[in-house]
């Protein structure tokens, strides 16, 4: 296999998870009795651009279909998030009703809606739809293609440029991140702005995050790497913002290469950051595997020991990290009977490869566990505060990444 952005040929293993299923390829009572489709999840990372990157056996559209059911509206810390999003965008770049907003990977409105409410033109680009029909629904116009060059494109040549073009988690997901890069540039206003959030494979590295790994991520980034394939498209990065969400991310703001806007000292101090750490080099992406199978080995012990003793578990988040955990370590519904979900699309459905049940939230007030496995780690305060009636009676709140927490 070549790099998908610098085309050297790939030698060096950086993460092996076996085979699973695509995370978000949930199952059905009529479609349970039947076979899954598994691939090999491995990670491979490039010795010249330094891009982590998945071994492709699949085309996107494998995972990103009809059925697809990730609806980001069902966390609100994540449409708090991206309330916010759009308060500083508007606010720092003068945004008005003569702008054009456009977001790429728009799902079901969740960010959108806010531009919306603005008064503001925007457009969203969501292939899925299952999560286009709900934007639609609330007013959010979507055009249900897959965003790269040829779309770029033809977008700017009807006169559809971008003051700002956004993508919040979409980055990492798209298997040609060259041809998705271009098309960024191309609909982009002469001093328009491209703002990206992508987890920092920084923070993947030093958390031990490895079940953010999963087919649908085709890449895992660093600065170093991103700051590159926008200069290959004729972009550069002005301004960095490290967030918390999802584990550790970034947030680039990117621009034409030649357009007026300032670069901000935090680039380099990310930059220097990354350096420091010798993420351009090889060693750094090494020795990881070991760390994921310590974290596998720790939750397969808590489950068994809880079962040993007696107690009752449950799962919360019906999440593609945790999809990946699960499958790596070979739970089953005899460890782990049922996992709770808030979103109504999942909901009676069963997790891919374990087969575990998803139940509504509701069901544990009857059950009552004696723990709550948080899968999506990321957003536990948030599910915490959720099952605080829980706690009261005895639950205890289980997280597994970076390490094996209860609480």
């Amino acid at each position: 296999m070549k790099c998908r952005h610098c085309a050297h040929d790939l030698t060096h293993e950086f993460l092996d998870l076996g085979a699973a299923p695509p995370s978000n390829a949930y199952l059905t009572t009529e479609t349970l009795h039947g076979a899954e489709m598994y691939l090999p999840l491995r990670l491979l990372v490039c010795d010249q651009c330094f891009l982590v990157q998945t071994e492709d056996y699949a085309s996107a559209d494998t995972y990103f279909n009809e059925e697809y059911a990730y609806f980001s509206s069902t966390s609100q810390s994540w449409i708090a998030h991206a309330a916010k999003f759009c308060n500083d965008m508007q606010s720092r770049f003068d945004l008005n009703e003569g702008s054009l907003v456009i977001e790429v990977a728009s799902n079901d409105g969740y960010l959108l809606k806010n531009f919306v409410g603005a008064g503001i033109p925007c457009l969203g680009i969501e292939p899925t739809d299952s999560t286009a029909e709900v934007a639609e629904r609330i007013g959010v116009p979507t055009l249900r293609k897959f965003f790269g060059d040829a779309l770029g494109q033809e977008l700017a040549s009807s006169e559809s440029r971008a003051d700002l073009i956004c993508g919040n988690n979409v980055y990492a997901h798209v298997p040609d991140i060259n041809d998705f890069t271009r098309g960024l540039a191309a609909v982009l206003k002469p001093e328009g702005v491209v703002s990206l959030e992508f987890p920092h494979l920084m923070r993947l590295v030093d958390n031990g995050q490895f079940d953010t790994v999963y087919h649908e991520h085709f890449s895992y980034l660093s600065l170093l790497t991103v700051s590159r394939i926008f200069a290959t498209a004729g972009l550069r990065i002005f301004d960095v913002q490290q967030l918390s969400t999802h584990g550790g991310s970034l947030r680039v703001l990117g621009c034409l290469a030649g357009a007026a806007h300032e670069a901000q000292a935090q680039v380099d101090v990310v930059l220097s950051e990354e350096r420091a750490r010798s993420m351009d080099t090889l060693p750094y992406y090494m020795g990881f595997q070991q760390r994921a199978d310590a974290i596998k080995n720790a939750v397969l012990h808590f489950l068994l020991e809880a079962r040993a003793e007696g107690k009752t578990v449950a799962g919360y988040g019906a999440a593609a990290k945790g999809n990946t955990l699960l499958n790596y370590a070979g739970v089953k519904p005899d460890l782990l009977p049922f996992v709770c979900d808030a979103a109504e699309a999942k909901i009676g459905k069963f997790l891919p490869g374990s087969r575990i049940p998803i139940r509504a939230p509701s069901i544990l007030r009857n059950e009552r566990p004696d723990y709550l496995l948080i899968l999506p780690w990321n957003i536990a305060a948030e599910v915490r505060a959720q099952c605080a009636d829980l706690a009261e009676q005895g639950t205890r709140f289980v997280t597994v990444v970076p390490e094996l927490n209860i609480s």
